[in-house]
């Protein structure tokens, strides 16, 4: 008996040992991701992790059937794979702007990449990583209308954006009183009356509309002005009690040093002929609160 029980700590012992080794040997996850020794799945981290994401921006954050596109979206696939999530686990959940604190706070979501601009009022709610790029409001117009620099030139003229955005009445109140503003369901209805000739111009952020400058429908017919006239850092939304930001401004830095930032930024909107802000892009994440 007392032998059995021997060979049961024995192999007990080995078990152990075996799992050490196949996990890199250390607590941090991060760690484990960013080698790709740790298991199959890239960093060895179990279970899933559940991703918020825009469905519906183009070039940022887009959903087509099983296929998760954009900007947001390969910049989340780096960041998960530095915390030891594979692809396959990954989780992508449809985060619109309104619902992203509810679903952090909820626990619908472990983390958001859905363009969400960091501000003091939402970090009184959730709490943020980055940001891992900045943009500014901007404007969209035809290709050939160089009579359009910036929203001063918009005096008496047309623009189009969405329903409830605060973008066209900034525009309004600040800077050309006489512009009429059209508003639409969505940013593809504003690019599509741009293209028909029924509006001047579109605004929102500036890689939002270069997203949408660089779908095939409408190379060549649109172009961002690259006036921007606001910043606006969009972070990784987190559950206030998350202890992941750390380890996620690790991976963004490494992201921007290693040229992969510049690759998924060319990949996703450079077919538009956009250029992010050199004095503001690639930014610094900012120190964890």
């Amino acid at each position: 008996m007392r032998a059995r029980r021997l060979a049961v700590a024995l192999t007990a012992a080995a078990t152990l040992t075996l799992a050490a080794c196949s996990s890199g040997g250390g607590d941090d996850d991060t760690d484990a991701g960013a080698t790709g020794e740790a298991s199959e799945t890239s960093g060895g981290a179990e279970g899933t992790i559940r991703i918020g994401i825009k469905f519906d921006q183009p070039g940022l954050g887009f959903q087509d059937g099983d296929e998760y596109t954009g900007f947001d979206v390969d910049v989340a696939r780096y960041v998960a794979d530095a915390l030891g999530y594979s692809e396959d686990q990954i989780e992508w959940v449809q985060s619109p702007s309104a619902q992203r604190e509810n679903l952090l706070q909820t626990g619908g979501v472990d983390m958001i990449f859905a363009t969400y601009s960091i501000t003091d009022k939402r970090k009184e709610v959730v709490s943020f990583a980055g940001p891992y790029f900045v943009a500014g409001q901007d404007l969209l117009v035809a290709a050939d209308d160089d009579s359009i620099s910036g929203p001063e030139d918009l005096e008496g003229k047309n623009l189009c954006s969405v329903t409830g955005s605060t973008s066209a009445q900034r525009i309004k109140d600040e800077y050309a009183a006489g512009t009429n503003l059209l508003e639409q369901p969505g940013y593809a209805e504003c690019v599509t009356a741009l293209t028909a000739g029924s509006v001047d111009a579109v605004t929102t952020d500036d890689i939002i509309l270069a997203g949408l400058a660089a779908v095939p429908a409408n190379e060549g017919k649109v172009k961002v002005v690259g006036n921007p006239v606001s910043e606006e850092n969009y972070g990784v939304g987190l559950p206030l009690d998350s202890d992941k930001c750390e380890a996620i401004n690790e991976a963004i830095t490494t992201m921007i040093e290693d040229g992969t930032w510049q690759e998924l930024l060319d990949k996703n909107v450079g077919a538009s002929g956009y250029e992010a802000n050199a004095d503001l892009n690639p930014p610094e994440p900012a120190a964890c609160s």
